[in-house]
């Protein structure tokens, strides 16, 4: 019996040994991948190794070397005499590079024990991931609200080199609690891209997007939100918050607020109302013919511009219309930056496409088609910003039509002859995620990405 179990757990140790002997000898030979700086080190080892033995060689007048030499050659030739020189040849060199082999193997392992992140995957794995994505494109993502951070969390899967642009309009929730409060500016959205970028472990983003349920004084504000509001009084501005926060998030890529400017929206609207504040505009419930920002023409963060002259793909939305994408372009120079990039001139022109919303969104946008969506952008900056823009595909499920009929929103109407004669080329893809519980409706953050991604390299 016990030699029958005995025989049994040998059996599956040896399937188990089997199945594991490929996928190993594939990561080993991982190391071996074009860019990963390996290779080319291991030949620089050998020939420090070379070069070591002969200016030791040199150094004592080869006289232990050469007996040494004498006695390798004795031990060769007696070897010859027992065994060919075609079967012990290749035996000899075998055994050294099974040596080498080991003890490279041993010392990567080693290595890896020491370095491995948390889970199961592979230091090599991780070292090849954060090759590829430091070699993926400069990409300028500009926006603000849920839209903006659900797009920066399938970019990130594909480069490391995003900025975020985002808008600094914010006067409702708890971020415009803090900046009537406190006098900051509002760091909701912000925190959003951080945690949407972040790298860290989920716990950590978590405790960033945790919100407080209750406290005198703390209800609704987000743990996020005050940490970087602690940052920016200690250190000065917005700007170096950000930056230890991305430090503590281990963010890929970065966030830049679109100005340091205590901006704050305005809108005119068809029935003759101006309506100030961002939260309120929403709120108005009317047709919005034009909008602008107090103080007008705020100026850009100098890295802002910097991240906009290097980019290699501009992308603009999704997000609401009115407050989260239009007030980054309320900084004249944010949108002459994007618009000299993608005329060209001195420098090859960029890809640049705009992500239009998938519904409607009453009190910014309601019966808005595609096109409507680009003449607004085109009307406040006086310029055209973008070549195509991303269209989703399909239309939404009858259960959420139905929902979003309720508030009076419906999908964005895609009226083709218009936008091609705004000059626009039309994207069109299956970029939806729909929520079978509540109807919702958003894009799928993978998927879009996916598709930018696509067109970016065919563009």
């Amino acid at each position: 019996m016990a030699i029958g179990s005995f025989k049994q757990a040998l059996h599956m140790l040896r399937q188990e040994s089997r199945s594991r002997t490929p996928y190993r000898i594939n990561q080993w030979f991982k190391w071996l991948a074009p860019g990963l700086s390996v290779k080319r080190w291991l030949l620089i080892s050998a020939a420090g190794v070379v070069l070591t033995g002969l200016g030791l060689a040199i150094w004592i007048k080869l006289t232990p070397i050469f007996k040494a030499i004498q006695f390798i050659e004795e031990v060769v030739g007696t070897l010859a005499n027992i065994l060919p020189n075609y079967i012990s040849g290749p035996l000899v060199l075998l055994c050294g590079l099974l040596l080498i082999f080991w003890g490279q193997t041993r010392t990567v392992g080693s290595i890896t024990d020491v370095l491995r992140t948390e889970g199961d995957e592979e230091l090599i794995d991780v070292l090849l991931n954060h090759r590829r994505l430091h070699r993926g494109p400069k990409i300028v993502a500009i926006g603000g609200g849920t839209g903006l951070s659900t797009l920066l969390r399938g970019l990130k899967t594909y480069s490391a080199n995003i900025t975020a642009i985002v808008t600094v309009a914010d006067d409702g929730g708890s971020s415009g609690r803090l900046r009537r409060e406190i006098g900051v500016l509002p760091p909701g959205d912000i925190r959003n891209c951080l945690a949407a970028l972040a790298s860290e472990e989920k716990l950590l983003t978590e405790l960033f997007q945790y919100r407080f349920q209750a406290g005198d004084g703390l209800t609704g504000h987000s743990f996020g939100n005050l940490f970087l509001t602690a940052m920016s009084e200690i250190t000065g501005d917005l700007e170096q918050a950000i930056a230890a926060s991305s430090d503590v998030l281990a963010v890929q890529g970065k966030v830049l607020p679109a100005t340091l400017s205590d901006v704050r929206l305005w809108a005119d609207l068809a029935d003759g109302r101006r309506i100030e504040g961002e939260s309120n505009i929403t709120k108005a419930g009317g047709s919005i013919i034009k909008i602008g920002c107090t103080p007008a023409n705020p100026p850009a963060l100098p890295r802002v511009i910097q991240a906009i002259k290097e980019a290699d793909y501009i992308i603009i939305g999704p997000g609401s219309l009115y407050t989260s994408v239009i007030p980054n372009l309320l900084v004249p120079e944010i949108a002459e930056a994007i618009a000299s990039r993608c005329r060209g001139g001195e420098t090859p022109p960029v890809p640049c496409i705009y992500v239009c919303n998938i519904m409607t969104q009453p009190g910014e946008t309601q019966g808005y088609s595609v096109s409507d969506h680009i003449r607004a952008i085109d009307a406040v900056c006086g310029q055209r910003l973008f070549s195509a823009v991303l269209v989703h595909k399909k239309s939404p499920s009858e259960h959420s039509l139905s929902r979003y009929a309720q508030e009076n929103s419906y999908p964005v109407f895609l009226d083709r002859e218009t936008v091609s004669k705004l000059g626009r080329r039309i994207v069109l893809a299956n970029v939806m995620d729909e929520d079978e519980e509540t109807g919702l409706v958003r894009h799928n953050p993978e998927r879009l990405a996916g598709v930018l991604l696509r067109w970016y390299s065919r563009a």
